[in-house]
Order: C-alpha cells, then structure tokens, then sequence
C-alpha cells in the first residue's frame, strides 16, 4: 500500500475553518429563527450556502493536507458535485433548527440524513482524485466515518437549535459548540481519510494537469474563509441592527406609555386627569343605558388649600394633593374611579352606587380629610366641600353631571363647608350667578367699577382721627353696590385678586397722598393684603414704586395681613416683612387670636400693631367675662411685645369705654364711624374729636 502522510500546517487549518464554519452556522441559524417572511427564506438559502462552503473548504483543506507519493490532482466537476451535496444538507440541517420545536425522534431522522450527506460530500470528494485502481476501505474505519459523522450531525442539530435563541453568555457558548463541532467535523473528515487504503502502483488520473496544489490551497483557504467572514460579518451586523432595532421599539412603546400616562393622568398625583375621567363616566353611561341602574359623580374641593399652597409655598401644596390622593385610593372601591381635574379639585365616580352609597362615602371622605396632614414635619389642617349628581336623575351626560356636581359642592362650602350636599334644582341659580359675576369681575377694573371706602381709625385717649382702613367696594352696573365678601374669593380662585390688590394699593395711598398734602401728616391708611398677594414675588416692587409715584410717605402706610398668613411660613414671612419694614412702612397683624401664633415667633415680627378680631369685641361691656379676659390677654401681651393694639368692630359706648379703661390704643368700628367715600371722610372729620356715627 502507498504511505500517506499530512501536511501539519494544513490539518491545522482545516480544524480553524471547521470551527470558524460551525461558529457562523450558529450565528446564521439565530439570524434564521428570528427573521420573518421572505427576509427568513433568504437568510435561509444564504446561511446554507456559507455553512456548506465552510464545511467543503474544511474538507477540501483536509484534502490537500492528504499526501500520498504519486502526483495528486482532483476533477473539478466531482468537486462542485460534492460542495453541491454539503450546501444542501446544510440548507436541511438549518430549516430544521429554525422550526419551533425539535422533538428526539426528528432530531435523530435529521442527524443520519445529515450525517450521511456530509460523508457523501467527502467521499465524493476522495472521488475526485480520479484513482487507478478506486481506492480500499477498510470497514471498520468506514463504518466508525459514518458514525462519527451522524454523531457529529446530531450534535450541531442539538446545539444550533438550544443556541438560536440569546441565553447568558451567548458568544462564550457560541464559541465552546463550535470547538466542539469543529472538532467532530475534522474527526469524520481525517477518520474517512484513514479508512481509504492505495496499492502500490495507484495512478491519479486527475494529476495529468499538472496543477499547482499549493496555489488551489491558498484560493480555497481565502475564498472559503472569505464566505465564512462575509456571512459572519453580515449576521453580526444584522444581529445588533434588530438589535437596536428592539430596543427603539422597546424605547418608543415606553415612550408611547409614558405619553398615553401623561395624555390620561395627572402628573403629580398619577389619577386619572378630565379626559380619563370623562371616558370612564361616558362608559358608566352606555353601561346603564344597557343594563340599567345609576351612579354617582362627586365634586370635591379641599377647603383652605389655596392659603397653604400660596403661603407656604408650591412644594407644601403638591405634598398635601398627594396625600389627599392617597387617601382618596384607600376609601374608594377598585371599580370606583378618582380623578385630579385641577388645582385642589378631585372628582369621584362612583360605579353602581345609589344616592345612600353615596352619603356613606362622601361621610368617609369628610373625616378624611378632617385628620391632620403632614409636610416636612408640619401640621396642616384643611377640609373637604362635595357636591354629588346622580344619574340618571340629576343629568344624562358627563357635561350636566359635571356642572350639577360643581354647583352643589359651591353649596357646601356657602353653607359652611367641611360637608357634602346632593345637588337640587335651586342651586343653579347660584351657580350661574357666580358664574356671571365671574365673568363680570374680569372687566370690572377696565371699566373703573371699584371704588374705596375708607373707614376711620381713632386714638383710644385722645379720641381723635390718625387714620382711615381702605376697603374695597364693587359698583356693579346690575347688582349695585357689592360687598367684598361677595366677590374676593372669586377673584382669588381667578388669579384676579393681584390686580385688583395692586389699583387698591395705588389708589389708597393716591388719597393718604391728597389727605397728606392737605396738612393732615399724622394720619395713616391701612390696606388690606390677601394671602395671595402677600406671597406674589412682586409685592416689595409695587408698594416701593406705588410710594415713589405718589410721593408719600413710607410711614403713612400700614399694611394689614391676617394672623393666619403670618404664621403659615414664618420663615418666609419674617424676609418679606423685614423687607417692608426697612421700606419704613408699617405692618398690622389683623385678626388677632383667631388663629394660632407661637409669641417665639410673634416676638421676631417686625410688626407695629396686632388688631384685636371683631369676635372678641361684640360682648365687652355687656358680662362677657371670657371675652374680657381675652382682649385684656392679647393688650397686655401686646405692649409688652412693643405692639399698638387697634380693636376693630367697637360699636357701643361700653366697649369703647372698656376697650380705654384696659389701655387700648387705637379704636375702630361703626360705632365710632362707617366705611365712607373719602370725601366724607374728610368733611365729617376735619377735626380732631371722635364722633358719633349717625
């Protein structure tokens, strides 16, 4: 027999090119389960071609690797004959891994018809030496080729399928099955070559060429390896482009979330916002056309929020919404809806719930919100105003429910608040009232509709005039003359209340500038500053340039702001009135005792005067010991704060005289003069002596 022997440089090779083939039939056969359509049917023909080219050029590697001491040459019609056998076993084993499943008894049927078909390719390709004699093998080594080969078969099947989907360390795993299957690949190939036994005097007719192996090596390892590196290239890129590709879609659903999240709910409590809650009450309404039955929508509004929110700031007023939400959740069912519609504003939807279902939860929501609320470790204390509608009886659309709702929660709170009403035909007549005197205060001030009345203010012991208090009046076209009480919580819950603070600022010290210029430089005039106004970022700005236009004083204006205010955010209030004060204009805590001053703070206010409430001076001098003893309290804890104590509401002899007997400093009311236009003022008080109102 001839001696074969193998060139070493050249086994090596053809193992690289194994596993390099196996490791980019694992790739394409990812490429192929993944893709749909006709982008699969193409992958699938690519990926047969580059894995059968990989696996010929192995062979054929392993082939010119092979020796023997005769010129060797092969027929290049054999050889395309044998790439054509390897490409379409590899076009079989790679459909078979792109189906869903790969149950034992498939997986073995596809092991032998590969297994038999890659060693079809390689003895095709002994073939194509064209020996003389055909070459002897030896049985056994045959027969363990064929083994090897539908072992080597089952394995890839196995591999490729579990690795076409991502798992924990893809490429390392990629990587280990294609040593493995290189491996087993060279195993069959040099197995076969073995078994092949050339007598002595064996002629290879396909040498007569002449051919230069060497040459036809180096082409088939670039050409082979080309394909496999292109085909690779090609599925990597593919890979991280679906990749990516995923992930923007994965990124635009999130987005498309996100956007539908914020479309439909309220941003800062997460409830659902007016448009979810509108198509969950028109759902409510199919339903009950369908089926029968009602339901109930709530208004609900948190009374005092407005003064927490404006005094101590946005961030303590979105941490009472939240809570207030919270609380929302936990008493209402999961089939029951709460929605923020703004503001401090909430609406319930009640599904299937009779008017008695109602009471019972509006009863749970008002002691709700009656416990005490916390931020940033204060004490917050507000109420809950509720309106309820009915359907079907109170409206057959979201709109007439919505507005019959609103109107019964404003009857609530013009009933006192801190309480819930069911909604009844009368209450629209208010409802539209305000809703026109709304409308009417937007152009009140354009059309010069305001005026001030000033009411006087009186020194306690020498009883004469040092002041008036301005108060604002409404002379409406249709109404008449309108009390402030009517209209002041409407221009806050409008925003309009700045403006309208700002011209009674102006307007109050244009007239303490003509009473002052007139000779009367000991009076003063105090105006009233709302909550809002007292947190408006251009408060110091308006009163400083509102003195410079009228030339006045800075000690001819007082500006009154309530107990309430100037204990909401001590912080914040001490700067802003520190800044006044170093104006030179005066500050008075009105209201007094209603609200509930710490005196360490109180000490620190750079404040001139406290105003004792009007609720304590309605029983002085007529037994009303509690309320003595009170307005005794706050004169006596007053002085020895260094603050003038002004009564306000004195309308008898008896208090006036009580309210001088206890020290008193300054006195007001209708019993010592009425709010008046200026011009009265002046004429009735051109002298010094309090006098009697008539």
């Amino acid at each position: 027999m001839l001696k074969e022997f193998y060139d070493i440089n050249l086994v090596v090779i053809s193992l690289l090119v194994a596993i390099f083939a196996s490791y980019t039939a694992l790739n394409m056969a990812e490429r192929i389960n993944t893709a749909q359509g006709k982008a699969a049917r193409w992958w699938l023909v690519g990926g047969a071609f580059a894995m059968g080219v990989g696996i010929w050029a192995m062979h054929f590697i392993g082939m010119l690797a092979f020796h023997l001491p005769i010129p060797l040459g092969y027929d290049l019609g054999i050889t395309f004959l044998s790439l054509m056998v390897v490409v379409a076993v590899s076009g079989f084993a790679l459909w078979q891994v792109s189906q869903e499943t790969l149950p034992i008894k498939r997986l073995l049927v596809s092991a032998v018809i590969m297994g038999l078909g890659v060693a079809s390719m390689h003895y095709i390709g002994m073939a194509a030496m064209l020996m003389d004699p055909a070459p002897n093998y030896e049985p056994t080594l045959f027969t363990l080729s064929l083994v090897i080969a539908i072992g080597a078969s089952a394995v890839a099947l196995w591999i490729a399928f579990k690795l076409r989907q991502h798992v924990p360390h893809i490429v390392l795993a990629r990587f280990a099955a294609a040593l493995v299957m290189g491996i087993a690949i060279c195993g069959m190939h040099y197995t076969g070559i073995a078994a092949a036994e050339f007598p002595i005097g064996t002629v290879c007719r396909a040498a007569t060429d002449g051919g230069n192996l060497d040459a036809l090596a180096i082409m088939v390892v670039m050409g082979g390896s080309g394909i496999l590196v292109i085909a690779l290239l090609i599925s990597i890129f593919d890979s991280r482009l679906e990749s990516r590709t995923a992930a923007l879609a994965l990124s635009l659903e999130k987005v498309n979330e996100e956007l539908l999240q914020q479309t439909l709910h309220d941003t800062l409590t997460k409830l659902p916002n007016r448009t979810l809650l509108e198509d969950r009450v028109n759902q409510a309404l199919h339903k009950i056309r369908r089926d029968g039955g009602s339901f109930s929508l709530m208004f609900i509004d948190i009374d005092g929020f407005k003064t927490i929110n404006d005094s101590l700031g946005h961030h303590v007023g979105d941490t009472l919404l939240v809570e207030a939400a919270v609380r929302l959740r936990k008493i209402l069912r999961a089939q029951d809806t709460v929605a923020r519609v703004g503001g401090d504003e909430f609406v319930v939807l009640l599904d299937s719930a009779t008017p008695e279902d109602a009471a019972t939860v509006a009863e749970k929501i008002v002691f709700a919100f009656t416990q005490p609320f916390t931020s940033s470790g204060r004490e917050l204390r507000v109420s809950a105003s509720i309106g309820i509608a009915i359907h079907p009886d109170n409206g057959q659309t979201y709109r007439e429910l919505a507005i019959n709702a609103d109107s019964a929660m404003y009857h609530t709170k013009r009933s006192g608040r801190n309480g819930y009403h069911f909604f009844e035909a009368s209450m629209h007549i208010n409802t539209q009232n305000r809703l026109d005197m709304m409308l009417d205060l937007r152009v009140a001030l354009e059309n010069k509709q305001f005026v001030l009345y000033y009411q006087p203010k009186f020194d306690a012991d020498k009883e004469h005039i040092v002041g008036a208090e301005a108060l604002l009046r409404w002379r409406h076209p249709k109404l008449g003359m309108v009390a402030p009480d009517q209209f002041i919580s409407l221009a806050e819950k409008s925003g309009l209340i700045i403006p309208i603070g700002d011209w009674v600022l102006d307007e109050a010290c244009r007239q303490m500038s003509a009473w002052y210029d007139s000779g009367h430089t000991s009076w003063s005039i105090s105006v009233n500053l709302s909550a809002l106004q007292f947190g408006h970022e251009r408060l110091l700005e308006v009163v400083k340039s509102t003195l410079i236009k009228w030339r006045l004083p800075a000690h001819c204006l007082t500006l009154e702001i309530t107990e309430s205010t100037a204990m909401h955010n001590v912080k914040a209030t001490l700067e802003i009135l520190h800044e006044i004060s170093r104006l030179g204009v005066r500050i008075s805590i009105d209201d007094f005792g209603t609200g509930y001053s710490s005196l360490l703070y109180l000490k620190r206010l750079p404040a001139n005067e406290l105003k004792i409430d009007r609720g304590f001076i309605r029983n002085l001098g007529a037994g009303g010991f509690d309320d003595g003893a009170i307005v005794s309290a706050i004169i006596a804890l007053g002085h020895t704060l260094n603050f003038r104590i002004v009564a306000e509401g004195v309308e008898t002899e008896a208090q006036k005289t009580f309210l001088q007997d206890l020290g008193c400093d300054e006195l007001q009311g209708y019993g010592l003069g009425k709010p008046m236009p200026a011009e009265h003022l002046t004429e009735r008080f051109s002298g010094s002596s309090i006098k009697r109102a008539g």
